[in-house]
């Protein structure tokens, strides 16, 4: 859990919850002690229930992250335990799984979707070859609902062509995103040398919105 955010839900003072488990193994993941779910380090829900009755008043907003947070069967009800207490509540996924996701989303106040390439790469990224359409129809379900988002891709230069970025800013402009944010891949320098930024002129072409977010 990080107790105060100001970064991680768009206006709001929050905490981050993160939750354990992930369908993917991405080799960049900025949270891979996640990604194996381990009892032994699971914080006790009344703690946390705790932590956010003290802090009412002083936070705006609760963000359900991971891993993947929609592998975990109790997570509406976590949701409705924090709307109970008047928290803002956002989540971060990767759009694996679009009907708890569409389930979830009239809870919902801010969605942070990864998506992490064209479906034709994703594979190569995510190191499993499952979900490469269930990440879209997650986002056609996101967009219908009307509830405030970001997506957001997190570019590996030597994974991930630089054409076929453009490619996939062209695809998410087709489908009605509006805003884009390309996130910076925190790479090993001895084997991938330092991180260059993509040519952000040419992905603005596509959308409305094109934000570079440097790690």
């Amino acid at each position: 859990m990080t107790p105060l955010t100001t970064i991680d839900f768009p206006g709001r003072l929050a905490a981050v919850l993160f939750l354990q488990g992930c369908p993917w193994r991405c080799g960049y993941c900025h949270n891979p002690e996640l990604l194996p779910a381990r009892g032994s380090t699971v914080v006790a829900w009344e703690r946390v229930a705790g932590f956010l009755q003290r802090r009412r008043g002083l936070l705006d907003g609760v963000v359900f992250s991971g891993g993947e947070p929609l592998l975990q069967a109790s997570l509406p009800e976590a949701v409705q335990a924090v709307r109970a207490l008047g928290f803002g509540t956002a989540m971060h996924t990767g759009g694996m799984y679009p009907l708890r996701l569409a389930r979830l989303l009239p809870q919902l106040d801010w969605v942070g979707l990864d998506i992490k390439a064209l479906p034709a790469r994703q594979a190569q990224i995510t190191r499993r070859r499952l979900g490469e359409q269930a990440v879209w129809e997650s986002l056609d379900r996101l967009l219908d609902s009307g509830v405030a988002h970001e997506c957001r891709t997190t570019w590996h230069p030597a994974l991930y062509p630089e054409d076929e970025l453009r490619e996939l800013a062209a695809a998410l402009a087709g489908r009605g995103v509006r805003r884009w944010v390309v996130q910076e891949c925190r790479l090993d320098p001895a084997t991938h040398g330092s991180w260059r930024a993509p040519d952000m002129t040419a992905l603005a072409g596509h959308l409305p919105q094109v934000e570079l977010r440097r790690a």
